[in-house]
């Protein structure tokens, strides 16, 4: 309720949807002053199943503005360790989301990871399903 009440700078949420439905949560997230997404808005989602918090919600961007990142594919599918195998119940909605601000502020080039096409056209719907290879924490 936290998150809710009192979001980190950058972070907010409906309260009212989140009130209606527990399980699917929208958090609009805008680009941190001084990095290269600086004014730009994206929405991400969270979809919670009944093993939460011992298991990782969903999470990925979701709309018509998708952050342009080697971690992120065109369909919003975020490639970050702590939303698969490196998940913890520690872990929150607020501290995913700042991860994924940290994500972006370090971003130092624009661009689709090199994957993405073949990713997109041939990937499960749900990006907890697919088998990341974290290879590159360097962006």
């Amino acid at each position: 309720m936290a998150f809710v009440t009192d979001p980190p700078p950058g972070l907010s949420i409906d309260a009212d949807a989140t009130s209606q439905n527990l399980q699917d949560w929208t958090v609009d997230l805008r680009g941190a002053d001084g990095t290269l997404y600086e004014g730009e808005n994206f929405q991400l989602n969270f979809k919670f199943n009944s093993k939460y918090p011992f298991d990782a919600p969903q999470v990925m961007f979701v709309g018509n503005h998708i952050p342009v990142h080697p971690h992120i594919y065109s369909n919003g599918h975020i490639c970050l360790s702590i939303l698969t195998e490196d998940w913890s119940p520690a872990h929150s909605v607020q501290s995913v989301c700042l991860s994924i601000m940290s994500m972006l502020s370090s971003c130092k080039d624009k661009k689709r990871p090199v994957d993405n096409s073949l990713y997109v056209k041939t990937c499960n719907k749900n990006p907890k399903k697919t088998k990341w290879w974290y290879h590159d924490d360097t962006v």
